[in-house]
């Protein structure tokens, strides 16, 4: 005993198959820049850097420990 289905049900089927893509979409971009947001604000700000100590030429690094 089989049902077919009717012109209504694809009406429906069309429908909701077209807003679920479309919400799917929205809510996957709103949670995108929502991640970015939180990783912006979570990495560390850039230290300033240590000013180095000048190398001499004519030094040799000791091989001692």
């Amino acid at each position: 005993m089989g049902t077919s289905l009717t012109p209504e049900f694809w009406e429906r089927f069309v429908v909701l198959l077209v807003l679920a893509v479309g919400l799917t979409c929205v809510l996957t971009a709103a949670f995108d820049g929502l991640a970015v947001r939180l990783l912006r604000r979570r990495t560390p700000k850039a230290l300033p850097q240590m000013p180095h100590r000048p190398v001499r030429k004519d030094h040799r690094t000791s091989v001692h420990c």
